[in-house]
């Protein structure tokens, strides 16, 4: 009887809750002016016609469909996506400060302690106190200047390691692996002034494993019913219970074998017998004068090794995949590198600012294999005003930036990779935002700063493999998948290329 009673309650609630959000929503779709889109049942908004899985190409379809401004409205969640230059350049650069801020969801509030790191906070002063402790030690010349001739070692070793694979230059080997362990030890002598021997090294092992499991638990589409919909998040429990597993493990990870070790090394010998001071140095240094707390270092941590080491290394892996791909794009590179440096010398970092055709590869993998396709979202505070639309507070707004760089509208023959598009510009569209087709790392307040370390880490290590090596396909395929694999914010190769690697004489 009880039981009934209940059932009876919970009936009447639900039937309440619909009457109500269908008597709010009539009155706030007459004061508003909101942009177009597919019509939207209450509670569940339009999430059961659109799904879960918003990647860059689905949303590209709804452009096509509804415009380019269009409103999705997911549960309690409005999504703003924009799919045009002046568009894009009103959210980043004309109203930069209105659409400022960060939408976060539960997965993302687990792995970013509600906005401590830098990525995903509100805009405001806790952002621009994070953006100028975390700009000094990783992204200005001076730390470029300083770290090149680590990165310049840690890719020399990465060739040589390749050249000792008597299979690399047989059946073919997956080259992303020793990549990858080349972007840890790069970041991670820019972060500790510490390094990992091989791929085996067990700390290396634990810590690409957590970082994996954190970028697929976090990319995943499969919590964003639980996200847009409040009364469905009871089933998000065991999902949300492991992120917060991996979130802690992360963490301790960070503390006990990186941050605790530097800050024991500088007790026991003295912070001048260091050395220069890498990057955990000068945020320690933050953290002494009380500008952040422990907190937050952890945080700034956890943001470089997901937003440094593995979007780069996706690029840099798309990028490999063309180049192997095409055979005279290739040439051309090595063409280029033989005439400007000389046969037989090697590319160093100020070597890449004279290679505009290496230059060109690295911009068409980025315009083509975008790594944040839809960059991180933006979000108003306040209502605002966008394409003369009424835009709610607190919308969620997505620019999709592989779209700008992919429309044929703006480009030609935008599906093949064609590196010469960039040089035939009389105004030379670059990767910082210049032109508001190609925004890779975004532009404006929100921009990606790392733009500083990844585009001449890509074009090194590019231009040194191309430099030490005949890349091909393995026997018996005549290219490499460059199949992709979407995420809530991230686009990589679906399946890592397996690459014959000919060492060159």
């Amino acid at each position: 009887m009880l039981e009934s009673i209940n059932l009876e309650k919970g009936l009447i609630a639900l039937f309440v809750v619909v009457v109500s959000a269908i008597f709010v929503s009539k009155l706030k779709s007459k004061k508003l002016k909101l942009p177009p889109g597919p019509f939207a049942l209450p509670i569940f908004g339009d999430w059961l016609q659109v799904g879960d899985d918003l990647n860059h190409r689905n949303l590209t379809d709804l452009a096509k469909k509804y415009g380019e401004i269009f409103l999705l409205k997911m549960g309690q969640r409005n999504l703003v996506v924009v799919s045009s230059p002046e568009y894009a350049k009103e959210v980043l650069h004309t109203q930069g400060v209105e659409f400022g801020s960060r939408t976060r969801n539960v997965v993302f509030d687990i792995f970013t302690g509600k906005g401590q790191d830098m990525v995903f906070t509100v805009y405001g002063e806790h952002w621009r106190k994070m953006r100028r402790i975390m700009t000094v030690p990783f992204f200005t010349n001076k730390v470029v200047q300083q770290y090149r001739f680590a990165w310049e070692d840690e890719i020399s070793r990465a060739v040589e390691d390749v050249k000792n694979r008597p299979e690399a230059s047989t059946t073919g080997i997956v080259i992303r692996r020793r990549l990858q362990l080349m972007m840890y030890n790069i970041m991670y002598r820019m972060m500790f002034d510490r390094r990992f021997e091989s791929e085996e090294d067990p700390l290396f092992l634990k810590l690409k494993a957590l970082n994996g499991e954190r970028s697929r638990l976090a990319q995943s589409f499969e919590y964003n019913y639980g996200d847009f919909i409040p009364i469905l998040r009871p089933f998000l429990r065991g999902y949300l219970k492991i992120c917060k597993e991996v979130k802690e493990m992360r963490l301790s990870l960070f503390k006990d074998y990186f941050i605790n070790e530097r800050k024991k090394l500088a007790s026991t010998k003295g912070s001048s017998s260091l050395g220069e001071k890498c990057a955990i140095d000068h945020i320690l240094d933050a953290l002494d004068k009380g500008e952040i707390n422990e907190d937050n270092v952890l945080y700034i941590v956890e943001n470089i090794n997901v937003a440094a080491i593995e979007t780069t290394l996706w690029s840099m892996e798309w990028g490999l995949a063309e180049i192997v791909n095409h055979p005279d794009i290739q040439q051309k590179i090595r063409k280029e590198l033989d005439t400007v440096l000389g046969p037989g010398v090697e590319i160093t970092e100020p070597d890449t600012t004279r290679l505009p055709y290496l230059q060109a590869v690295v911009k068409e993998t980025l315009r083509l294999h975008m790594a944040i396709p839809l960059l991180v979202p933006h979000m108003n505070l306040n209502q605002a005003k966008l394409g003369g639309y009424d835009i709610p507070a607190e919308s969620k707004i997505l620019v999709n930036a592989w779209w700008l760089a992919n429309n044929p509208e703006w480009w030609n023959k935008p599906e093949e990779f064609i590196p010469e598009r960039f040089l035939e510009d009389e105004q030379k569209i670059e990767a910082n935002g210049n032109d508001f087709r190609f925004l890779p790392f975004g532009v404006g307040r929100r921009s990606c700063p790392g733009i500083i370390l990844a585009l001449p880490i890509l074009a090194l290590s590019l231009g040194r493999l191309v430099q030490n090596f005949d890349l091909s396909p393995p026997p018996g395929h005549s290219k490499v998948d460059v199949s992709e694999k979407g995420g809530q914010f991230s686009l990589h190769i679906l399946n890592h290329s397996v690459v014959v690697a000919k060492p060159r004489v």
